[in-house]
């Protein structure tokens, strides 16, 4: 009994320390703005200070952050129809089939939850795309160790703000930046 209670209290302290908030001043705008309604917060995404050599992938990484938006608001209607915008620029830019068959799996469904593990993959392939791909700006890894049971996923974002659409309100700021794409 009292090593369960200790596990417990050890799994709890370590979420705390996993998805802790930094302190630090932020001097860039926020990717994502806070839209406070009667009931309910919403997130949504404004124009980031980044610039694409190649048209066809910004569009493609604008239409990304729509679906991680999406997400970010547990909103799976407003995932889905992100999902089916970002397979067009994604044929747009010429992807793999694996890319589009996840996207599609997003665009397809209801579930939430299936669109968020859907969207790990689609997130390797955009970080892939933008190897290279700024003429100017800063895109930010992001890293949340408790997603899938600990397992962990990234994401990309245009603002070192946090903003986990993994989980979305339940645990918002749980996350770290991992990597800055120049």
């Amino acid at each position: 009994m009292k090593f369960t209670y200790l596990l417990g209290l050890s799994l709890l302290m370590f979420s705390f320390i996993s998805c802790g908030n930094e302190t630090k001043k932020q001097t860039e705008e926020p990717e994502i703005e806070v839209v406070e309604t009667t009931q309910t917060k919403e997130y949504t995404s404004s124009d980031a200070e980044v610039a694409f050599k190649d048209e066809k992938v910004g569009e493609a990484y604008h239409k990304y952050i729509a679906v991680k938006t999406a997400l970010v608001n547990t909103d799976a209607t407003a995932t889905a129809t992100a999902a089916s915008d970002l397979m067009t620029a994604f044929a747009n830019v010429g992807v793999e089939e694996e890319v589009l068959t996840a996207t599609q799996n997003i665009s397809e469904t209801e579930d939430v939850e299936i669109q968020r593990q859907a969207f790990v993959d689609v997130t390797a392939a955009m970080e892939a795309m933008l190897d290279g791909a700024l003429e100017s700006g800063t895109i930010y890894k992001q890293y949340c160790p408790m997603a899938f049971d600990f397992t962990g996923a990234s994401w990309l974002s245009s603002s070192k703000e946090i903003l986990n659409p993994y989980f979305g309100d339940k645990m918002l700021r749980c996350g770290k930046v991992q990597a800055e794409i120049e």
